[in-house]
């Protein structure tokens, strides 16, 4: 009754943990799905520099297609353990908990080899201005998209200030992208009336917060860990279960083996064929408590003794 408590328990637990995995497995890849796009803008602003390898250090670990496929393939692990745990399959288990280790080994592994502190300072954004003469090109079209997007999502205009455009370009004001309130020549009419209307912070700083870490990426390496976590918790949990089948499968052929017959030492005779031999045979009964002789057993066996003494003892008269 205890070995039955005790599987029901785990089975509820690796239920839960297995729900736990489809919800952290979709957040990971719809986190890593949100941040890919300001990644991409930001990886086409500083290719070529310093700010480029700082990124790719920084972000590897979270985008790196190879958690991608992992977590994709969690979700896959986690619907057959699920399955194991449901049928109390002993293979589907095993599999299980060799995935989880698998997985967890995969992630422990991308995690030492990607990790890196990058070494990026305040300084190192103004090599971002030699990109900027490329603005507006016919041939650069890719470079003037990733820097209208970059300066609208996070409402910043030039690199220090709105007057690097002027600056290192042969602009006579900023981007319509600089604008608070955008619309077609909204550059133009800030420039020379009210030039509050403009984004006064750079986009150097901008991306230097980014690179060095942003909310959505403080949540990856919260998630991350979560899950290494739970995949831990989860492999103990089935080598239990796991333990507990096994053992249940193999009690109930020990108790099902009927106990040998007793023999008596002290009897003084014995009888091997005809009907007395069949009568003295004792009918063992199934019980709560384990074997047992019928009731009367006992009460018959004493009178055939009896009977057969006495005629031992007409014989040796006679």
């Amino acid at each position: 009754m205890a070995r039955e408590d005790a599987v029901r328990c785990l089975r509820c637990l690796l239920y839960a943990l297995n729900l736990l995995f489809w919800v952290m497995s979709a957040c990971v890849l719809g986190v890593a799905a949100w941040i890919r796009d300001p990644l991409n803008t930001v990886l086409t602003l500083t290719a070529h520099t310093r700010l480029e390898e700082a990124a790719i250090l920084t972000y590897s670990p979270a985008v790196h297609p190879v958690m991608i496929a992992v977590c994709c393939f969690l979700i896959i692990v986690a619907m057959v353990g699920y399955c194991g745990t449901l049928k109390c399959n002993l293979l589907l288990l095993s599999w299980y908990f060799s995935s989880l280790l698998v997985i967890f080994c995969v992630e422990l592994a991308s995690a030492v080899w990607t990790y890196d502190e990058p070494s990026v300072q305040r300084s190192d954004m103004i090599s971002l201005k030699s990109r900027m003469p490329n603005f507006g090109l016919q041939r650069y079209q890719w470079l003037t998209h990733a820097w209208n997007t970059f300066q609208t999502e996070f409402k910043c205009c030039g690199v220090i200030y709105f007057t690097d455009w002027l600056e290192m370009t042969e602009m006579e004001w900023p981007p319509d992208s600089c604008c608070s309130n955008q619309y077609p020549g909204c550059a133009r009419h800030a420039h020379y009336h009210d030039l509050s209307d403009l984004h006064q912070e750079g986009c150097g700083p901008k991306i230097y917060s980014f690179i060095r870490g942003t909310k959505q990426l403080q949540v990856l390496r919260f998630l991350g860990v979560s899950i290494g976590v739970v995949q831990i918790l989860a492999m103990v949990l089935t080598l239990t279960l796991l333990w507990a089948l096994y053992y249940g499968r193999k009690t109930p052929e020990l108790d099902c083996a009927p106990p040998p017959p007793v023999t008596h030492d002290s009897d003084p005779l014995s009888v091997t064929h005809g009907p007395s031999a069949d009568a003295l045979k004792p009918s063992w009964t199934r019980t709560n408590k384990g074997w047992a002789n019928p009731p009367n057993t006992t009460a018959k066996l004493g009178e055939h003794q009896f009977e057969m003494e006495r005629l031992s003892y007409q014989t040796s008269t006679n």
